[in-house]
């Protein structure tokens, strides 16, 4: 229920309730494949929703969207990265770009990202971002407070990074560009 409920941008800690019930597998108090079945399908279902709403529901979701300002960012945000780099957009976002997802599924079906393609793309994220997080929860039963903090601060790390090696990538094409401009311009 918690990772449908996240895939719906509502505010629950659902990769910390992966991270417990990782835990609770490796005491035996719940059966692994079960828990990683039940996150697994509840984060589908969930996308499956948010892809519906996205689908059938875009004029009510500008208007929930544009009501609070850091949620249009983020649905801003959200749609560019559908746009921009379609399936791939949405692998990226079930897992490394986490926070987008609920977004991504809202996004993913008012961009016309086929529902098919959306479906693949969102069941594989989601196959990694549900067995990194019960994995680690059972392999690190004893130190979930301490395995939260530190996935919280790499995913900021690796985002940063990510986003830095974009622009990095956007600046030299620009001054490529702009070289071949000055070219142009010295032999005339």
């Amino acid at each position: 229920a918690v990772t449908f409920l996240s895939c719906l941008a509502l505010p629950v800690p659902s990769s910390l309730m992966m991270l417990a019930a990782g835990g609770f597998a490796a005491t035996g108090d719940l059966a692994l494949p079960m828990v990683w079945l039940a996150a697994l399908l509840g984060a589908v279902i969930g996308d499956q929703t948010g892809y519906g709403i996205g689908t059938w529901g875009g004029a009510t979701l500008a208007r929930w969207t544009k009501a609070r300002p850091a949620r249009a960012a983020m649905h801003t945000k959200a749609l560019r990265l559908a746009q921009r780099f379609g399936g791939l957009g949405v692998f990226l976002s079930r897992w490394l770009f986490s926070p987008l997802g609920p977004y991504i599924n809202f996004a993913g079906g008012a961009a016309g990202i086929g529902w098919l393609r959306f479906t693949l793309w969102g069941i594989l994220g989601e196959i990694v971002w549900v067995t990194v997080y019960v994995g680690l929860g059972y392999g690190f039963a004893d130190r979930i407070v301490e395995l939260a903090d530190l996935l919280s601060s790499a995913s900021g790390f690796l985002a940063a990074a990510l986003v830095t090696v974009g622009l990095g990538a956007l600046l030299m094409n620009a001054v490529a560009k702009g070289g071949k401009r000055q070219h142009r311009t010295t032999r005339m």
